[in-house]
């Protein structure tokens, strides 16, 4: 698991903020401290991407629609198919959320 080489203190740290936050506002409050708006703009567009590709769209389309480049596209798909289930987790959750 790849996820071996990226645990730490200050990343577990992060993620338990993350987990924290209580709110959208919270949300928007502190990813606009932490990260710039491209940062915040490129893992939006990555999750949308992932969700387009789910949904069995085509690159063009995908490319038309974010802007994504191909490389980032398949860079999601390869990460949707050979990652660790993260992106299907968390849409899925979404969906889920949606639904409610």
């Amino acid at each position: 698991m790849q996820l071996d080489k990226i645990k730490g203190k200050e990343l577990e740290q992060l993620f338990e903020v993350i987990l924290s936050l209580d709110s959208m506002e919270d949300c928007y409050l502190f990813f606009d401290d932490l990260c710039t708006v491209n940062e915040m703009k490129s893992m939006a567009q990555r999750l949308e991407v992932a969700r387009m590709l789910r949904d069995k769209q085509t690159y063009s389309q995908i490319e038309e629609e974010t802007g994504a480049s191909t490389a980032t596209i398949s860079r999601v798909k390869r990460c949707l198919n050979y990652g660790n289930g993260g992106y299907m987790a968390a849409l899925e959750r979404l969906d889920d959320k949606k639904k409610a």
